[in-house]
C-alpha cells in the first residue's frame, strides 16, 4: 500500500461522524461516505504507521441493506451523504457511533436513552445557503451546493429534496433570471464577479419566508425586476422579507458588509413551543425547526422541576433554549459572545413577555466572572469547538448541582465530559437526538449531578 495507490476494502463498521471502518495489511483504513458491509475502492490519501485514510473512488459492492437513493443529486451533490440508507438504518448507526465514542474515550454514558429520530427526514431545512457557479468550466450559470469531492463546480439543486418547494421555486425562478442577464458569478481565486450566494430561510410555523441575495458591488445592477419575480412566484408560505447583501470579502463566507432592504422587512418571526423567535438575516436559529422544538423539550425534561432555581444558558445565542426554559425557571441568565445575538435574545424575551430573564454579551470565558448569580442549573450550547479549558474551570467553579450538556459535536463533547467528570460530576442520562437526517450530524444531550 503506497499513497497514491487505490486499494480495495471491506467496510467492517463506521465511527462518528459517518467514516467507514475496515482493515488491510494490518492498519485500521478510513473511507469517509462508506458504509458497513460495502466492499469499495480508494486512493490511498495519507498513510501512517497504524492506519491509512482512502479517498472513496467506487463502491464495488453494496451492502445488503442499502436503497436507492430518492434524490436524483445524490452522488454529485456534496450536501445529504446517506440517502441510500433507510432512515432507521442511519439511526442505528448513529447510535453505535456515539455509543463506541463515549466508550473509546472511556467516558460513561449514564441511563442511554438512545436516538430521537427527526419528525420529518424529508423538507426538514428551514435556511440553506446556495452558491453561484458554473458546473464545468465555462459552463452556464448554476446555483446551488459544491459538488461531492470537487474545490470547484457548483449543481443546480431546484429538485432538492431536504427543502420544501417553496426553497425549490426561489432557487428556479433566481437561477433563471441570472442565466438571462447575463452577469458573472464570483471567481474566488480572480476575486471579480457579481453573484456570490442565495440564502434562503423560512419559518416553518408560521410561513413567514425570507430571501438574501449576496453579491458583491462590483457592477452596479437594478435588482427591482428579480424582486418583482420573486413575489410573483405562489408559495406555500408568504415572501415577507427580500434583502441584498453587498459582501466584497475575500472569504467564501456570507459576511454582511452591507445589508439593503428590497421588500418587506428584515426579519421572520417563527413560533416555536408557544414562544415567537424574530430571526435576523444573520442570526442562529436551528435549521431543523421540529427537530428544535423536540431538542429543546428533551431540555426542558431533564431540568425537571426548576420553579425555584436560577439557570445560566452558556453560549445561547438568541436565547431560544433559555426562554423556553424560563416558564420552568426561577431565573434565566444567558451569555454569548455575538452582540446582535444577545440584542435579539433580549428582544424576543420582550415579545414572550418573560421578565426573569437577562443576556449578556461577551467571550463567555470572560464574562462568566461577572455574574453575581449562583446557578443551581447551568445548560452549556457550546459550538463544534466545544467549552474552552478557561470557561470550563469557570462553569466547575460554581459548583452547580446539575449541568445539562448540548453538543453539536460528540467528539468534543465526550473530552469536555472527562474534565466534568474528574471535577465531581456524574453523568445521569444520555441521549442523541437526530436534527439532519441524511447527513452524518447529530446532536448528543447529556444531564450531570454533581
Amino acid at each position: 500500500m503506497r499513497k497514491g495507490s487505490t486499494v480495495q476494502v471491506k467496510i467492517d463498521r463506521t465511527e462518528f461522524p459517518s467514516v467507514g471502518i475496515g482493515e488491510l495489511e494490518g492498519k485500521k483504513i478510513y473511507v469517509k461516505g462508506a458504509f458497513p458491509g460495502q466492499i469499495v475502492s480508494g486512493r490511498v490519501k495519507k498513510k501512517r504507521e497504524n492506519y491509512a485514510e482512502l479517498k472513496l473512488l467506487s463502491v464495488d459492492e453494496k451492502a445488503e441493506y442499502e436503497i436507492d437513493a430518492p434524490c436524483e443529486y445524490f452522488g454529485l451533490c456534496g450536501g445529504c451523504t446517506s440517502q441510500n440508507l433507510t432512515y432507521e438504518k442511519q439511526l442505528e448507526l448513529l447510535s453505535e457511533e456515539v455509543k463506541s465514542l463515549f466508550k473509546d474515550a472511556n467516558v460513561y454514558m449514564g441511563d442511554y436513552l438512545g436516538v430521537v429520530g427527526s419528525q420529518e427526514q424529508w423538507e426538514y431545512r428551514n435556511k440553506m445557503e446556495f452558491t453561484f457557479g458554473d458546473f464545468e468550466k465555462g459552463g452556464e450559470l448554476t446555483l446551488g451546493m459544491h459538488m461531492k469531492g470537487k474545490s470547484f463546480g457548483i449543481i443546480t439543486v431546484d429538485k432538492c429534496l431536504i427543502v420544501d418547494e417553496d426553497f425549490r421555486k426561489v432557487i428556479k425562478a433566481t437561477v433563471d433570471y441570472f442565466r438571462d442577464k447575463k452577469l458573472p458569478y464570483y471567481r474566488v481565486m480572480k476575486r471579480e464577479g457579481y453573484l456570490r450566494h442565495l440564502v434562503i430561510r423560512k419559518a416553518i410555523n408560521t410561513g413567514e419566508i425570507m430571501v438574501n441575495l449576496v453579491t458583491t458591488s462590483q457592477i452596479d445592477f437594478d435588482l427591482s425586476e428579480y424582486v418583482e419575480i420573486l413575489r410573483s412566484q405562489s408559495y406555500k408560505g408568504k415572501l415577507v422579507s427580500i434583502l441584498h447583501t453587498e459582501n466584497n470579502s475575500f472569504s467564501d463566507a456570507v459576511v454582511p458588509e452591507k445589508v439593503n432592504l428590497l421588500y418587506g422587512k428584515d426579519f421572520i418571526i417563527e413560533d416555536l413551543l408557544g414562544l415567537k423567535f424574530k430571526i435576523s438575516p444573520f442570526s442562529f436559529f436551528q435549521t431543523n425547526t421540529k427537530g428544535a422544538e423536540s431538542l429543546y423539550s428533551i431540555v426542558r425534561d431533564f431540568m425537571g422541576e426548576a420553579d425555584d432555581k436560577v439557570v445560566f444558558d452558556l453560549y445561547c445565542g438568541t436565547g431560544t433554549i433559555g426562554q423556553i426554559t424560563a416558564a420552568k425557571a426561577k431565573k434565566v441568565v444567558g451569555l454569548e459572545l455575538i452582540e446582535e445575538a444577545v440584542e435579539a435574545a433580549k428582544e424576543n424575551a420582550k415579545l414572550n413577555k418573560l421578565t426573569n430573564c437577562e443576556f449578556i454579551a461577551g467571550d463567555v470565558a470572560e464574562t462568566i466572572k461577572q455574574l453575581k448569580d449562583k446557578p443551581d442549573i447551568i445548560i452549556l450550547d457550546p459550538p463544534r469547538s466545544g467549552v474552552s479549558p478557561k470557561a470550563l474551570d469557570y462553569v466547575i467553579r460554581f459548583n452547580a448541582r446539575e449541568i445539562i450538556y448540548v453538543s453539536c459535536n460528540p467528539k468534543t463533547l465526550v473530552e469536555n465530559l472527562k474534565d466534568l467528570i474528574a471535577a465531581g460530576y456524574k453523568v445521569e442520562k444520555t441521549i442523541v437526538k437526530d436534527m439532519f437526517p441524511n447527513t452524518p450530524h447529530a446532536e448528543v444531550v447529556v444531564k450531570l449531578t454533581k
